[in-house]
């Protein structure tokens, strides 16, 4: 088959064994960010089976209206980013593995980096050293503090060991039944969603982003936080209400952030106002951005194509095309 590959920003794909599983297919890498139906619609105009990075890319009717030859799309998680009514209206496969034992510990990793970033002051001291200037201000440890996770999924669950590692308390919100889960689990859960914005000195988010997690967190959730507190942001940006996250900043409630996700990506303008607070740690959403992650994930996006080829398509998420696909 002609596999075409998006966004694979530093060619890294060729270089991880499981590239091995595609041996025998054409495959054509692109190693830019490309949105422009025009444009895609002509790189992609002889693809069979594409592979995505998550949601780098917005698949919509438009494009795939103009791509007769797509038999398969092939990614892993969620797909918010993908009209699945069209692609089964039009024949083609949407193949996602959920990985529902497996949670992305470079996700969880890089929300613990980023805590400690943003409480020890890690960038700024960095820049000031950059600048000739030894020490800019005093950090806090997290040792005895309260850690928040706000949603208990795989991620935050072991976002919640590194915590309890720490020497924090570590406390829970989400929906009833994933609270109840999280007692069962041994976590201890927040009196009320007021209570538990008021008491985290470290308030980190894990949800999923559906149409009742949008703007889960409001202007008002923020303006309860601490202003010594840190909201961290690994999940994704539309879970917080547009806009509130930085005028709360400017507000001085909670007093920092550290995020990894914004409300429009790629981020490419230095003026955003997110990049120019003095009290936010900043990352190009790299939270799942590893070798050894892609090596996870991409070995089952790869064994999806393979599948696909041989005619077993695996892990598909719109069954109703099967029968009737391309």
């Amino acid at each position: 088959m002609k596999v075409a590959i998006l966004d694979d920003y530093f060619d890294t794909l060729r270089t991880l064994p499981c590239f091995a599983k595609l041996a025998g297919h054409e495959v054509t890498v692109w190693n830019d960010h490309e949105q422009d139906v025009d444009r895609l619609a002509a790189r992609l105009k002889d693809t069979e089976a594409l592979v995505l990075f998550r949601e780098r890319t917005q698949i919509r009717t438009p494009l795939l209206e103009r791509l007769p030859k797509l038999r398969l799309i092939s990614q892993r998680s969620v797909y918010p980013h993908i009209d699945i009514e069209t692609c089964t209206r039009l024949g083609i496969v949407v193949s996602s593995f959920q990985h529902p034992d497996t949670p992305s510990y470079a996700a969880a990793e890089l929300t613990w980096g980023l805590a400690l970033a943003a409480s020890r002051l890690i960038p700024q001291q960095m820049a000031a050293l950059q600048a000739g200037k030894w020490q800019m201000g005093v950090g806090t440890t997290l040792r005895g503090k309260t850690l928040g996770i706000y949603g208990y999924g795989r991620i935050g669950a072991t976002v919640a060991g590194y915590g309890r590692a720490f020497g924090m308390r570590v406390i829970v919100w989400a929906r009833e039944a994933t609270r109840a889960r999280a007692r069962a689990d041994g976590w201890e859960v927040a009196a009320s969603k007021e209570a538990f914005f008021a008491e985290c000195d470290v308030l980190s988010l894990h949800m999923r982003l559906v149409d009742a997690t949008r703007g889960i967190v409001t202007a008002a959730d923020l303006a309860r936080m601490k202003p010594s507190a840190i909201l961290v942001n690994t999940s994704r940006a539309p879970l917080i209400a547009p806009g509130a996250l930085v005028q709360a900043l400017k507000a001085g409630r909670p007093g920092l952030a550290a995020v990894d996700v914004y409300e429009r990506e790629p981020v490419l303008d230095p003026q955003d106002p997110l990049l120019t607070l003095p009290n936010v740690v900043c990352t190009p959403h790299i939270g799942y951005v590893s070798r050894d992650e892609y090596e996870v994930q991409f070995a089952d996006i790869f064994d999806q194509v393979v599948a696909y080829a041989a005619g077993t398509p695996t892990n598909v998420v719109n069954p109703d095309v099967l029968g009737q696909q391309r």
